[in-house]
């Protein structure tokens, strides 16, 4: 991901290089903290690496404290970050094995999923694990505010993740919780890598506060593509099982925003598409009724949002960068 934002970007070509020396280090402290004395253990940990795709939070953390710096690499960027880009990596892939397990998915990064080839206990264990050891790790730094944080925001996941649980097949679902669910569930925790990148580089109390609303904005936005990807993506392409929001009657904003704007006559025919799980029909009545081009628009408009709060910043090459990140996550297409 890093190759592809740098290029017409970075003025300044060791700054690419500065993140994949950091980013090196950030996979060595997740291996040697997840290192157990059973074989068993270490090989689930070494399957569950390959769901570390694009590695935006990591980077994000990275990239949040340079910025906050104003491009002060001995300031911004230090063992400490890499550190805590580690933590919040674990953080993430217990998420992602937990949710595995929720939506009963078979495949991840074009493999398959711990609980496909495990079950559903060694997958929830493997998760705890990687929890315990986040917060263990994050222990080392010897900063109690910084679990303290954390400790914060896997709260608020976890109320997201059960706040959509509790709208499952809730056919009325609007806009607003929607919301509601993606900012707790996936953007909170990618704030706190600006916030917290921002804070290790000594960053003020507004460059912390405009990396986490950076990291807010491009999350939801991040977010949105991602559950647009699950109705229209190639499976092939993105790497995943597609279709299991639909299937887990989880709404996402496509067809919120599908049922918002059909009139009467179609909106009986998604509603049926949706309660028969037909996701031939969805996606068609998507294309019709530009449900796919409103989301997008929705999207664009996180991407702009987030965009915007790093204009308290110095100018700096990372500043440049982080916007060229937001602008990617509309680029996705795995």
């Amino acid at each position: 991901m890093l190759e592809g934002l740098s290029a017409g970007v970075v003025t300044d070509v060791s700054l690419t290089q500065r993140i994949t020396d950091a980013l090196d280090e950030v996979e060595s402290v997740f291996r040697t903290q997840l290192e157990s004395d059973f074989p068993a253990v270490n090989d689930l940990c070494r399957h569950v690496e390959r769901y570390r795709g694009k590695r935006l939070r990591p980077i994000l953390t990275l990239l949040s404290g340079l910025a906050a710096a104003g491009g002060d690499p001995e300031r911004g960027l230090t063992a400490r970050h890499a550190t805590l880009g580690a933590v919040i990596e674990m953080i993430h892939m217990a998420t992602l094995v937990h949710d595995d397990v929720l939506d009963e998915a078979e495949v991840r990064r074009r493999g398959e999923t711990v609980n496909r080839l495990r079950g559903n206990e060694t997958a929830v264990m493997l998760g705890d694990y990687l929890i315990s050891n986040a917060f263990h790790l994050c222990s080392s730094l010897g900063d109690y505010s910084l679990n303290l944080d954390l400790g914060a925001v896997t709260n608020t996941v976890c109320e997201g993740e059960l706040l959509q649980l509790h709208h499952r097949d809730d056919l009325s679902l609007d806009e607003r919780t929607y919301l509601a669910i993606v900012r707790r569930k996936t953007a909170s925790l990618v704030g706190a890598c600006g916030r917290l990148g921002a804070r290790l580089a000594g960053g003020s109390p507004q460059s912390e506060a405009a990396l986490e609303a950076f990291g807010v904005a491009a999350g939801v936005a991040f977010q949105i593509q991602d559950d647009l990807l699950d109705l229209t993506g190639d499976p092939e392409i993105v790497g995943k099982t597609l279709g299991r929001d639909l299937e887990k009657g989880k709404l996402t904003l496509p067809s919120v925003l599908l049922l918002a704007s059909a009139e009467a006559a179609d909106r009986d025919d998604v509603l049926a598409a949706i309660v028969a799980r037909d996701s031939g029909m969805l996606r068609t009545a998507l294309m019709r009724f530009g449900a796919i081009e409103a989301t997008l628009e929705r999207a664009r408009g996180f991407v702009r949002e987030a965009k915007a709060n790093l204009e308290v910043l110095p100018e700096s090459p990372a500043r440049d960068l982080l916007g060229s990140l937001a602008d990617a996550v509309l680029d996705r297409s795995s």
